[in-house]
């Protein structure tokens, strides 16, 4: 308990603005630290958010399967902290009760966390299966749903194997009863609770901080130090701060020179690596994840050539488009709004005022590429079938991710500003959870 009041109390002081103060290691939490704040909004999460979900989805039993190391994308994240995989076949069931509660049962060969009631005694009933089956008929429920989609991965984990067991267990009386639960995995997944989104600002802003100390002559040597050199820079910082990378990192450069800077090609094959020279001009893509929740950041730099004290005058007005199309996108963010409603509007717009936009935003939380609304991708402008039909709902958090196309003329070339940010969606409209990059990096070309 004396950890847990630690964890409690180390939020409290998120909310002061002692808060916005750069992160250190000293308010990253232990690892007893982050799992009693992991078992604990977890426990939030099913207790204030599940009962309205499943009513809202008209489902009122939820069953989720999964096999050691081949795990449910959404029972990975209702698994105890100290538990990092499943183990060997475990059942959970979701059952929402005549007073608007949820029953919360584990089928499982061993106890599973405080959240959830153990509802198999093998001494007593030997097949997992027909314990299951005894829970089913004592809560008698009308929509059985289980994890299949096709719009989202995240919600489609119940794998064919466990199906087919699942179906040849139930008495045909039930088997119209078992419908996909995608759109309560897909709410379950995208929602945030209040307690997340205190520690959400926080992972936030530490993701900023790291992006902050690598666009710095603090790890930069201009003329020296490579793209590459900073990505595993990057790598090796997570590691440091004891967090994880959910995917590699990426820094790429756009110089007066005559190569043309095709981000298509970048995405799909890869950044060359390069020294970091004066006058170029940076951009990192760069995620961490912490507590279970993701972030997925980009953000510009510039290196300042001899005598200059700012990045160029043109460069700058290139970036402020970039926070221009932010605004144009974030603005057209309304409750019942397709993904691709919105990104049709935000470009026909966007265009009117002469940019040059590319969206590609994404949810994000328990995951990077997270389960909810997508806004467009870099290669379908025009919509996005299936996840782009979906609605925006309110409490959902977004890498809002975009670029804009600029000719420099100082350059006489087109360049991109590439930016992305976290942001989170509720009835006051969309707020960067720990601000945007509103002004270049800029790095000294002289060694500190």
């Amino acid at each position: 308990m004396r950890f847990l009041s630690c964890c409690f109390i180390f939020l409290s002081i998120l909310q002061s603005a002692e808060a916005k103060e750069l992160v250190t290691t000293h308010n990253i939490l232990s690892m007893q630290q982050r799992a009693e704040f992991i078992d604990k909004t977890t426990q939030q999460r099913v207790q204030q958010l599940l009962p309205r979900l499943m009513k809202e989805t008209n489902i009122d039993m939820w069953i989720l399967i999964s096999r050691e190391y081949n795990e449910d994308p959404i029972l990975k994240t209702l698994l105890p902290a100290k538990w990092l995989s499943a183990r060997r076949t475990t059942i959970f069931v979701f059952s929402l009760e005549d007073n608007d509660t949820v029953g919360s049962y584990a089928i499982a060969p061993y106890n599973v966390g405080s959240i959830f009631e153990k509802a198999w005694d093998k001494n007593k009933q030997p097949d997992q299966w027909q314990a299951l089956l005894s829970l089913i008929k004592d809560k008698k429920p009308n929509k059985i749903g289980i994890n299949q989609s096709k719009d989202w991965a995240h919600a489609d984990g119940l794998v064919a194997s466990e199906k087919e067991k699942l179906l040849s267990t139930l008495p045909t009386s039930y088997l119209e009863r078992v419908v996909s639960a995608q759109a309560l995995g897909v709410a379950w997944l995208e929602q945030r609770i209040p307690e997340e989104m205190i520690m959400y600002e926080n992972i936030v802003a530490i993701a900023h901080d790291i992006i902050a100390q690598g666009f710095s002559n603090e790890v930069i040597e201009v003329g020296k130090t490579s793209t590459n050199d900073l990505v595993w820079w990057f790598r090796e910082r997570v590691r440091e701060l004891k967090l994880q990378a959910w995917f590699h990192p990426t820094v790429d450069i756009q110089r007066k020179d005559n190569k043309k800077f095709d981000h298509v090609d970048s995405f799909t094959n890869g950044y060359e690596d390069n020294i970091i020279q004066p006058g170029d001009l940076l951009h990192v893509d760069f995620g961490i994840t912490y507590l279970r929740l993701n972030t997925d950041t980009q953000q510009h730099a510039y290196v300042l050539k001899e005598n200059e004290k700012s990045a160029p005058e043109d460069l700058i007005a290139a970036f402020n488009s970039g926070n221009q199309l932010q605004d144009i996108f974030t603005r057209n963010f309304k409750v019942g709004r397709t993904g691709n409603e919105v990104l049709k509007l935000s470009r026909k717009q966007a265009i009117e005022q002469g940019l040059k936009p590319t969206i590609y935003t994404h949810p994000i939380g328990f995951h990077g590429h997270a389960a909810g609304t997508t806004l467009g991708m870099w290669d379908s402008q025009q919509g996005v079938a299936g996840s782009g039909d979906y609605p925006l709902h309110f409490n959902t958090a977004y890498s809002i991710e975009l670029n804009n196309a600029v000719f420099l003329q100082s350059w006489d070339k087109e360049i991109r500003i590439m930016l992305e940010e976290e942001a989170f969606f509720d009835k006051d409209g969309v707020r960067y959870i720990d601000g945007r990059q509103t002004q270049l990096h800029l790095i000294s070309s002289h060694k500190n």
